[in-house]
């Protein structure tokens, strides 16, 4: 989970929100932050089941409470995918992002 992760969330196929995601494993936690910068928001928490590869990532925004869960892809590969549901308030929609 270790690195910077960029794609893409939102309700339809046209309307898409950027996401940038950097998070970090210390050897027990996975820590991080969603958007890095001046209106960062710092995740709650992260579960990875590595029975089948499902994550959800949790955090506290100004505009509501963000769960985004998802599936990772092409685990052997650097550029590792996550890809899945968003919820963030009450917005809902899918996301895809990718590991750079």
């Amino acid at each position: 989970m270790t690195g910077t992760w960029t794609g893409d969330w939102g309700p339809s196929a046209t309307q898409r929100n950027h996401v940038t995601i950097v998070m970090n494993w210390d050897g027990s936690n996975v820590t991080g932050t969603i958007n890095p910068g001046p209106d960062s928001v710092p995740i709650a928490s992260v579960f990875v089941d590595v029975t089948n590869w499902t994550v959800r990532i949790e955090a506290d925004a100004k505009d509501g409470h963000i769960v985004a869960e998802g599936r990772l892809e092409d685990i052997a590969s650097a550029h590792r995918k996550l890809a899945g549901a968003w919820r963030q308030g009450t917005a809902k929609g899918d996301f895809r992002i990718a590991r750079d």
